[in-house]
């Protein structure tokens, strides 16, 4: 009876859609509507509710806020792949997804793509409208042979006669994020699930988001962009990333923002963001009072 209270007692998300940029959006919503909002925006070919985990125990204290990306999940695909998956389109949906929900600042939790999309906008479209950005396992540089493996499993996603058989390639290709239980793995193949014509399973995204790393090859490479934020940013990597080098994020640490950095052992890209550790430093960090004012002059 216990349990069961306790389980009743969880904050649950609300399933929600916005036109954004002349694109639909959908968000998962979790906590109370008058809390201090936070965005959580997910890795390249994953969704919104990756952030379950971090999600419901923040809600408690903040109103926060999941999208799926264009494209991902039960957002809209573009009609435009090639303008519209990459990071100045992302920005530009960054952006209008605060002002369609009327909010003028915001904390930015981002997970890989996520992360380069936090610090891009806040470079640009939500200039000083991000007061804390948590960037968890990507930098302003990413090296080849990562971006190489991204695509071996992103760019032609296999079909399966079973969600079980999803379940297990998933396991396969997300294993560097460490810390999985078998609860988590089933409802990431439950949330990345699509129907094919055939009856066959898919992922839940458009195949053609890999084509960002072919039609904008420099499209990550965003130094000066991060050399010239100004609000507190916490660098998250797994110690085992093959993403984010050690050497790029030193060189985060000591330019621009100058992030501070935690990595977390026997994970690698990315961590999930699921776990005390992760989630304590998390809440820690965003629980620090909003400075960007102060620190702007």
């Amino acid at each position: 009876m216990a349990q069961a209270s306790a389980a009743a007692a969880r904050p649950t998300p609300v399933s929600r859609y916005l036109r954004c940029a002349g694109r639909e959006l959908h968000y998962t919503e979790w906590g109370p509507a008058d809390a201090p909002p936070i965005v959580m925006w997910h890795g390249l070919a994953r969704t919104g509710r990756d952030f379950d985990e971090l999600a419901q125990a923040l809600a408690g204290d903040y109103r926060i806020l999941c999208p799926d990306a264009i494209g991902r999940g039960l957002s809209q695909w573009s009609p435009d792949p090639v303008a519209e998956y990459r990071l100045d389109f992302y920005a530009t949906l960054a952006r209008a997804f605060l002002d369609g929900l009327a909010l003028q600042r915001v904390r930015w939790v981002g997970t890989s793509m996520g992360g380069a999309t936090g610090m891009h906008a806040a470079a640009t479209t939500l200039r000083d409208r991000i007061s804390h950005l948590v960037v968890n396992d990507i930098g302003p540089e990413l090296p080849q042979p990562a971006i190489e493996r991204i695509l071996a499993y992103a760019g032609n996603p296999p079909a399966f006669d079973t969600v079980t058989e999803l379940e297990t390639w998933l396991r396969a290709a997300y294993e560097p994020y460490g810390w999985q239980s078998d609860e988590q793995w089933r409802r990431m193949a439950e949330t990345s699930v699509r129907r094919l014509p055939d009856g066959q399973v898919t992922t839940h995204y458009d195949p053609a988001i890999v084509g960002q790393f072919s039609h904008h090859p420099r499209d990550y490479d965003r130094w000066a962009g991060y050399d010239s934020l100004r609000m507190p940013v916490l660098l998250l990597r797994g110690a085992d990333s093959d993403l984010l080098l050690p050497e790029v994020a030193d060189a985060m640490t000591r330019r621009g923002p100058r992030a501070q950095r935690i990595d977390f052992p026997d994970c690698g890209h990315a961590p999930a963001l699921n776990v005390p550790a992760q989630i304590d430093a998390i809440r820690q960090f965003l629980a620090t009072p909003d400075d960007t004012a102060a620190r702007a002059h």
